[in-house]
């Protein structure tokens, strides 16, 4: 079963994300911040993240730089999920290594196609 990881500091978010992927057959760890998304990441290494970037402690952009530079992690992919629609901010978060870029609001249904798109495109 494939395991995502979603970390997002607002509960309503991440209990949304968790619920329609595990609808949708994914095995989800949903935690509230950087610093347990990175450690769950080391831990379970999920095949894929999905991570605010406006997150107490740890930003998702700052745990996506530390899976990329992380061997154990650094192909793991991951999606960020914010509400930062900014062109600086689309940016920052692909230089930082995302996969992908989902702005708030956003389409649960949308959010888990790209989800499976990517892991399609991941396994060919």
């Amino acid at each position: 079963m494939t395991v995502v990881l979603v970390a997002d500091d607002d509960p309503d978010i991440r209990d949304l994300v968790a619920f329609k992927l595990e609808q949708a057959g994914f095995d989800v760890i949903a935690v509230a911040d950087g610093q347990a998304a990175l450690e769950q990441a080391r831990d379970r290494q999920p095949t894929l993240a999905v991570l605010d970037i406006s997150m107490p402690g740890l930003s998702g952009i700052d745990v996506c730089r530390i899976l990329r530079g992380d061997p154990a992690t650094s192909g793991m992919l991951i999606i960020m999920l914010t509400a930062r629609v900014q062109e600086h901010d689309v940016e920052g978060g692909f230089s930082a290594g995302a996969d992908d870029y989902v702005t708030k609001p956003f389409s649960p249904r949308e959010l888990v196609s790209r989800i499976q798109a990517l892991l399609s495109r991941a396994r060919a």
